[in-house]
């Protein structure tokens, strides 16, 4: 399923349980083959799409070693073959340079543009792709699993932009072989984890019994890194109007003003102004 589709049932969960109007976006797109964490943000919570989006994530994902396949997934067509099978103590051995900044080429079987198409368009009609290496940060990556018959299971805990299939297939090519991803589960996206998650089935129940608030999580989770700041009804109405603040003594930095238990807007202090980033309409 991809995040369109998810965005779709969520929609309709919303208009069974009697809420049509409400807006709905994503927090970053999943791979076909993946599973796992995909925040979805309704109301005045899509506005902080764009936060989950650059957000840190976390996956747990499977490379069988022996085939590359043209999309890097169980589901492409192999291009390349090798009887090469690593040993763990090899694999252990080569995380480490691909830990922290390191280069890597997105997929051909990407949603990336090029000159102005999708990348896995121009690669499903059978055309070369050839995408520019971009820097990303693997904060994290160590086994969970291995079987000496061609597999390895690796968590990896990354930047925004870092695709899982380039890290497998460079992988094995470093190892002297070749691989590709048969699972990939994302665990973590943001603040939000795999064990907070709800199925999709547990939502449409919820939305019949309308009982959605007992699926939802509030604004301020998706800003649980942002250190909050109480402010007074009548700073919180300047701010809803955009006005800045002054003469309140603040820590340099982002900020979530709070007018008691509301959500006002996401601000950021320069130390003498407190200006609004994003204002909230709660």
């Amino acid at each position: 399923m991809g995040s369109t589709q998810a965005v779709s049932l969520v929609k309709r969960a919303l208009r069974e349980a009697g809420h049509p109007k409400t807006r709905v976006g994503h927090g970053g797109t999943l791979d076909p083959l993946a599973s796992g964490v995909l925040p979805i943000a309704i109301g005045e919570a899509t506005k902080l799409a764009g936060r989950m989006l650059d957000a840190t994530k976390a996956y747990d994902f499977t490379v069988r070693f022996g085939e590359e396949t043209d999309t890097l997934d169980l589901e492409g067509k192999v291009i390349a073959s090798s009887d090469i099978t690593p040993s763990r103590a090899a694999i252990e051995a080569v995380l480490p340079s691909f830990t922290g900044a390191i280069e890597q080429v997105p997929p051909a079987f990407s949603a990336l543009k090029v000159d102005g198409k999708r990348a896995y368009d121009l690669a499903r009609a059978g055309e070369t792709v050839s995408l520019k290496p971009r820097n990303v940060t693997v904060h994290g990556l160590r086994i969970v699993d291995f079987d000496p018959e061609g597999t390895v299971t690796l968590s990896a805990t990354v930047s925004k932009g870092t695709y899982i299939r380039s890290l497998a297939r460079d992988i094995a090519h470093t190892l002297g072989t070749v691989g590709h991803i048969p699972m990939l589960r994302r665990t973590k996206a943001g603040p939000f984890t795999l064990e907070q998650a709800i199925s999709l089935d547990f939502l449409a129940d919820a939305a019949k019994a309308r009982q959605l608030t007992r699926t939802v999580l509030p604004l301020e989770a998706g800003l649980d890194d942002i250190p909050g700041l109480p402010v007074t009804p009548e700073q919180a109405q300047l701010l809803r109007h955009g006005q800045q603040l002054f003469g309140t003594p603040v820590t340099p930095g982002l900020h979530l003003a709070m007018d008691g238990t509301t959500p006002v807007a996401l601000v950021e202090s320069d130390g003498s102004a407190i200006k609004v980033v994003r204002g909230f309409n709660l």
